[in-house]
């Protein structure tokens, strides 16, 4: 295929998002359109655009990849999912709403304090600008490898134009035209995802009932696993890992929230919960089926598969074997995934910054917008030179390591959250950050050890323990005093 063709649909493909970027920001730049859309989405709209978000350019490429290690059994965490989903529309979206707040972080100052409010801010900040840059720096290496190579374009030149990109439809609308571009780019990797399907289906000889009966006949069709309880994938542990790993990275997310406080009212932004749950759930299903159909079209046909599992579908897709076209429609497939999440991210790292560090919504009005507009702008650099970094590391286990530790990162913000919930206590503030601090290390300590001295290995269910540590060091670190009733009830409606 003409790498020219696929630098064109490229620059197709953004001028689209730029001109919807000038549709939605042109009448309202301004702070309250950038972190919430002035609360006027449609909450059908958001819940397309918050699947856009969920499923990143590296869930496109390694879901499908799991399957040669674990079958299908990711698809118990994604029920858990499901149950999470619902939580968040019954406990969280209420006490957001109540307080009609911009960031959800806010609302730790008054049941925690000031410094647990930062530091819950903060935890985001850090996992969320290393979580996304990494996710961002492994597309855009899929994309450097596969088209820009061929126009002998510097890595480096690629990330500033991709950063820049982004930038440019963001920057004046933010989430007022993320929820449009997000939706935008779901509806357009959804579709690519089904070509794809479609394509194995075809190089299988085969129609789409006896693709069904491959796939479910195949040893890959594993949705459960109920015997082995040291497994990982054990499915107590993956539900309900699933069910707090959906609270703490959708509930307790800035830029998964931020896009639902941005409809017109509670019943609105519940109905998008549900909605973005419900839908959630098949789409993993066909990631995870068409992991199956290439394992199973690679043994049919004696294709030799990389060492890295995330290598399986970029190398059916580039190589030529479901034929020349469909690397145009995996380009467009992986760039809408990947470009989904990092705009959301940019968008919600600069709303959170300038919210809960720098109080610009105390500001006067044409003063916080220039705030914005500088500290929009620095993330993005700051974006950049971090995949930079990675790039200049080279390695891909340095990015599995960091995933790992931002995962951790995500425990204190669960802590935090049920103790202001389902207590009437009030932690002296004062030693709120160490106890957050001192939470995941100790998790990382505990994960080492047990592996080195029973060969047991801890999955998503660190997460729960992790809050489970954090919620306690901010129990013996309370006033003997009760948090006051007049207090409790603001923050518990």
């Amino acid at each position: 295929m003409n790498s020219s063709v696929i630098l064109f649909i490229i620059a197709a493909y953004f001028g689209v998002l730029l001109i919807i970027s000038h549709l939605t920001g042109r009448k309202n730049s301004g702070n309250e359109a950038f972190f919430l859309g002035n609360r006027k989405s449609p909450w059908y709209i958001v819940s397309i655009a918050m699947i856009g978000t969920s499923l990143s350019g590296v869930t496109f490429v390694s879901v499908p990849g799991m399957v040669r290690s674990i079958d299908m059994t990711y698809m118990q965490t994604v029920f858990g999912f499901f149950v999470g989903y619902i939580l968040i529309a019954k406990v969280l979206l209420p006490l957001y709403y109540k307080l009609r707040l911009t960031s959800i972080y806010a609302w730790l100052e008054e049941r925690i304090g000031r410094r647990g409010y930062r530091t819950g801010a903060s935890f985001f900040l850090l996992s969320k600008i290393v979580g996304a840059a990494a996710r961002l720096y492994l597309v855009v290496l899929i994309l450097q490898s596969y088209v820009f190579n061929a126009w002998e374009i510097p890595f480096g030149v690629t990330v500033v134009i991709s950063i820049a990109l982004v930038w440019l439809y963001t920057f004046r609308g933010g989430i007022r035209t993320i929820v449009w571009t997000d939706t935008l780019q779901c509806i357009c990797f959804v579709f690519m995802l089904g070509i794809i399907i479609w394509e194995v289906k075809n190089k299988m000889g085969t129609d789409v009932g006896g693709m069904i009966r491959t796939l479910t006949d195949s040893t890959y069709f594993r949705l459960f696993e109920f015997r082995d309880w040291h497994s990982t994938q054990h499915f107590t542990k993956q539900f309900f890992s699933g069910i707090f790993i959906t609270i703490v990275m959708t509930g307790l997310d800035q830029d998964m929230m931020q896009k639902n406080l941005s409809c017109k009212n509670l019943k609105d932004a519940q109905k998008n919960m549900y909605t973005y749950g419900f839908a959630f759930t098949p789409v993993n299903f066909l990631f995870l089926s068409l992991g199956a159909l290439l394992l199973i079209l690679a043994g049919k046909e004696g294709i030799a598969l990389p060492a890295l599992s995330d290598d399986i579908l970029p190398m059916f897709c580039t190589s030529g074997i479901l034929g020349q076209s469909i690397l145009i429609f995996f380009t467009i497939g992986i760039i809408a995934a990947a470009f989904s999440s990092a705009d959301s991210a940019l968008t919600a790292l600069t709303t959170s910054f300038c919210v809960d560090i720098l109080g610009v919504e105390k500001k006067e009005a044409g003063q916080a917008r220039r705030i914005r507009l500088r500290v929009h702008l620095l993330i993005s650099v700051l974006f950049a030179l971090i995949i930079l970094l990675f790039k200049a590391l080279n390695n891909r286990s340095v990015i599995d390591a960091i995933y790992m530790i931002a995962s951790y990162t995500y425990g204190p913000l669960l802590g935090l959250f049920l103790f202001g919930l389902f207590t009437k206590k009030k932690p002296r503030d004062r030693y709120v950050p160490y106890i957050c601090i001192a939470s995941p290390l100790i998790c990382l300590m505990v994960s080492h050890l047990t592996k080195l001295y029973t060969g047991y290995v801890f999955s998503y269910e660190m997460l729960m323990i992790n809050g489970g540590l954090t919620f306690a060091g901010l129990w013996f670190a309370s006033k003997k005093k009760e948090y006051g009733n007049k207090e409790r009830n603001i923050c518990s409606q």
